[in-house]
């Protein structure tokens, strides 16, 4: 069962690295970042309504705290992936998900300033070579045309900074409720939250599009099977092999912007993202193994 959980893990992360790529495809044929996002969680929300009536006990849908942080943790996701894809629009999938994979490093900054995690010379030399791997990896010191844009850049450090609250949402609802109950909250919340931020009239106009089974299997890959295979998965993978195949995303994610959307980087650029993917991947795993 260990070894299947951690396949879960794996093709979660694939399945999100993947989603990237699709959302990247449809925006260039002029589809608003929005508008994909909403599709994506609205999908996906069709699938933990499925999983919280095949399995609805123990849910806690009548406590008040699991409704509270689960919200927090659906303003988190809606954050995610409306920024991830504004991102991606203004710069590259490959750059998107690696700043986007920073979202660890909020993580400590949030616990550090709730006091909850005590900050330590090692963990601000990580974070610091973080930054220095942004640098690299954005080029914001050299802005090139058509490179990342400033808004690309700061779109991908919010897309980990929102992901870093649904990773706090979902942490302090899950005493009170399933996992399953928690999605269906998060992901009603994002879909509300989405639609209305959204351009109505392409909002409609995807449901008659030829385009539309794209959305789909943005739905089915970047939040509905996904999220169900990475908490099973969760729940006999360690921790510290989780933060390690959490690596597959934004690989995957990089690979497929250019080897079908014909994105390219630079040496430097290659230098940053492999400093950030690899001091990330320490951060989480030292942190999970303590």
């Amino acid at each position: 069962m260990a070894k299947l959980s951690t396949a879960f893990v794996v093709l979660a992360a694939l399945c999100w690295g993947l989603s990237g790529g699709i959302g990247g495809i449809l925006m260039a044929d002029g589809w608003n970042p929005i508008v994909v996002s909403f599709y994506r969680g609205a999908i996906g929300l069709v699938f933990v309504l499925a999983w919280l009536a095949l399995r609805p006990h123990g849910s806690g849908l009548a406590s008040r705290p699991l409704w509270f942080w689960s919200v927090v943790a659906g303003l988190g996701v809606a954050g995610n992936f409306a920024f991830y894809f504004v991102s991606i629009s203004e710069g590259s999938v490959a750059v998107a998900a690696t700043l986007m994979y920073c979202a660890p490093v909020f993580v400590y900054l949030v616990s550090f300033a709730l006091k909850l995690e005590r900050p330590t010379l090692l963990k601000w030399a990580a974070i610091a070579m973080v930054m220095v791997g942004i640098v690299l990896l954005t080029r914001i010191y050299d802005v090139q045309p058509g490179g990342v844009t400033p808004m690309g850049v700061a779109a991908g450090l919010l897309s980990g900074l929102s992901y870093a609250v649904f990773i706090f949402g979902f942490k302090y609802a899950a005493p009170h409720g399933s996992p399953q109950a928690i999605l269906v909250i998060a992901f009603s919340a994002l879909a509300l939250i989405l639609f209305s931020l959204g351009d109505g009239e392409q909002t409609l106009a995807v449901l008659s599009t030829p385009s539309w089974p794209l959305f789909v299997v943005l739905g089915v890959m970047g939040a509905g099977m996904s999220f169900i295979l990475y908490i099973i998965g969760l729940n006999y993978t360690a921790p510290a092999v989780a933060s390690i195949v959490a690596m597959v995303e934004p690989v995957t994610a990089s690979l497929f912007g250019v080897v079908v959307l014909d994105e390219s980087l630079v040496a430097i650029q290659l230098v940053g993202m492999a400093l950030i993917l690899v001091t990330v991947t320490v951060l989480s795993v030292s942190s999970s193994t303590r």
